[in-house]
């Protein structure tokens, strides 16, 4: 299939189908990716003790931290790609391709210098204890590398997608973690490295998967390339990517300052035995929300590039097949946290303690979140028109406006018991918020009055 079919196809083809084409791909790259953060978290649950899940929980902010910089460029470059392309501005999607790349390597020496200057200070900082610190700092002190390579490769595959190659995005995920989990059992058992073994097999992996990324865009049979002169930052250019990729990147901050929050909370009232269930939880959660992100990523091309095009009607139906597709992922996943919250935990340790206290948490904390797909999705919807300060707006009501202070509040009269309590309230009225808004969006997309 030619470069310009694929552009076509996103304009002519069925909707249902295009969205099946894009998010299936999508799902599975992402899935791997999750399953194989999951089985790092198993192998050390295991392997290692609940000590070593505590002290990965701690390095959440940490990697929220770096992430969130990825994300702020893959996302913003992705919709802004596909945005270009609907209007048929190939020189200013790739200026758009080779900028990006500069952002991401100027963040990662920032990221990097501060964190290996200030780490101990900015564990302790995090909630870590004299127990937990030696294991975050061992798997934190390693990773960095890997975060960054992370990076490149996420936001490069999301550039890949957005220009119409959804299968080799989803090979650029299923390559680096093939290679993690081949690599786990060997760095953390057989060459008893432990914690730290897990970091080492997530750089190589990664690495790997930034290669395959990196070759696509040297191809000149591709949609998008890198070519000399498109990698000095253009000003324009840097605002359109970093005003829409503005808001998924403030859910990863976000989510690294509420995962401090609620260390030190969980520290304060439960111990480090508390801060292990958070890890567990985190690790559920992020895994259902992955299967909506890849949604989200499969119908943001198809929703960037029919925006650019001025087709609002193709826009609102996969706007509607992808609500419906992340609805049942989260009401799925809502009824597994009820049901069968103590084999999950079962899953990351043998730690009968640990076990009880993630279960009870887990199923308290995950008591809305049926509500959460469409709560992601809508969000998606305003990053991918372009409609930044709206997504922002929905992702500070979900992870700060709501979320922050109900963490800081009920703890201090509820205990532990408010930390879990935190989360349902905060999925419940973000998402009434979000239905108001896009309720509005909607009526005006009907009349042709996209803002």
């Amino acid at each position: 299939m030619d470069q310009s079919q694929k552009l076509r196809d996103l304009a002519t083809l069925p909707v249902g189908r295009l969205l099946w084409r894009y998010s299936l791909p999508a799902v599975t790259g992402m899935l791997v990716m999750s399953l194989y953060n999951v089985v790092d978290r198993i192998f050390i649950g295991q392997g290692v003790g609940p000590e070593a899940i505590a002290g990965l929980a701690i390095t959440f902010p940490v990697i929220n931290v770096t992430t969130a910089l990825g994300v702020l460029v893959g996302a913003g470059a992705s919709s802004r790609v596909s945005i270009l392309l609907g209007e048929g501005r190939h020189a200013d999607a790739e200026r758009t391709l080779g900028n990006s790349l500069t952002l991401l390597v100027i963040f990662a020496t920032c990221y990097m210098a501060l964190f290996y200057t200030f780490l101990d200070p900015v564990l302790i900082l995090f909630g870590a204890s004299d127990a937990t610190l030696p294991y975050a700092r061992d798997l934190i002190s390693a990773l960095l590398p890997g975060l960054f390579m992370t990076n490149l490769a996420f936001s490069l595959n999301n550039i890949m997608r957005a220009s119409g190659y959804p299968a080799r995005a989803m090979m650029t995920m299923v390559i680096g973690a093939a290679v993690n989990i081949v690599l786990d059992p060997i760095f953390i058992f057989g060459l008893d490295m432990g914690i730290r073994g897990a970091a080492i097999a997530t750089d190589i992996a990664m690495g790997v998967s930034a290669v395959f990324v990196f070759a696509h865009f040297f191809r000149r049979d591709v949609t998008l390339r890198f070519r000399r002169g498109t990698f000095a930052l253009n000003g324009r250019t840097v605002w359109a990517i970093i005003t829409i990729g503005a808001a998924p990147s403030v859910v990863n901050f976000a989510a690294g300052f509420i995962n401090i929050i609620i260390n030190k909370t969980l520290v304060l009232h439960g111990g480090d035995m508390a801060v292990g269930a958070a890890g567990i939880f985190t690790t559920y959660a992020s895994l259902l929300t992955t299967f909506v992100l890849g949604i989200c990523l499969g119908m943001q091309p198809i929703v960037g590039y029919n925006f650019g095009a001025g087709n609002t009607g193709r826009l609102r139906r996969a706007f509607m097949l992808a609500v419906i597709a992340a609805t049942v992922v989260s009401v799925l996943g809502f009824i597994g946290a009820e049901t069968m919250p103590g084999l999950i935990a079962r899953a990351f340790t043998v730690d009968t303690a640990l076990i009880d206290v993630t279960a009870s948490g887990l199923r308290t904390a995950m008591g809305c979140f049926f509500v959460v797909g469409f709560q992601i999705v809508s969000t998606t919807l305003f990053q991918s028109i372009g409609a930044a300060a709206k997504s922002v707006f929905l992702s500070l009501t979900r992870q700060v406006l709501i979320l922050i202070p109900l963490l800081l509040l009920l703890p201090d009269t509820m205990g532990v018991r408010g930390v879990w309590m935190s989360f349902p309230l905060s999925d419940l009225v973000a998402t009434i918020i979000t239905a108001a808004m896009i309720a509005w969006q909607l009526r005006h997309m009907a009349a042709r009055r996209i803002p």
